[in-house]
């Protein structure tokens, strides 16, 4: 048996508005925002009680998808320590391919972004840099120039 497709990447946030909004200012499209609650929703993430907001953003492109969730009962342990850096084990980071970097970072920043070094190019192929976003996720972004 193999896998038919990667559906989405799950992100926990502690502020689902704010994050939608930094996601959709890069571009992408809510397809849907649904309450989750119930025994099926115990079940499949093995915590009893469970009730959290979901919404799910799909890309431009229609192939990539992000779920983000806020976690209203029980309320989302806090990451230790707050905004790990790029080197620490786990969900590294998600990327984006974008037209204009310099665009992109500079809407994104209206919405809290921090770029966590600067933007760097590389081999005259591609501009690339990490931003530190919504509840401490690393988004990396890159242009293609080459």
């Amino acid at each position: 048996m193999t896998i038919q497709r990667m559906d989405n990447v799950g992100i926990v946030v502690d502020d689902l508005d704010a994050a939608v909004a930094f996601f959709v200012e890069l571009g992408m499209a809510v397809e849907g925002r649904a309450p989750i609650e119930g025994p099926w929703a115990d079940q499949t993430v093995g915590i009893d009680g469970v009730r959290s907001e979901i919404a799910v953003l799909v890309t431009p492109d229609g192939h990539g998808r992000l779920e983000l969730a806020k976690y209203l009962e029980p309320v989302a342990s806090e990451m230790s320590p707050p905004n790990p850096p790029p080197n620490t084990l786990g969900l590294h980071r998600v990327m984006f391919a974008v037209d204009d970097v310099d665009d992109a970072v500079a809407r994104l920043r209206g919405h809290g972004a921090e770029v966590l070094g600067e933007i760097a190019n590389y081999e005259n192929i591609y501009r690339l840099c990490y931003l530190r976003g919504p509840a401490g996720i690393i988004v990396a972004l890159a242009e293609r120039v080459g």
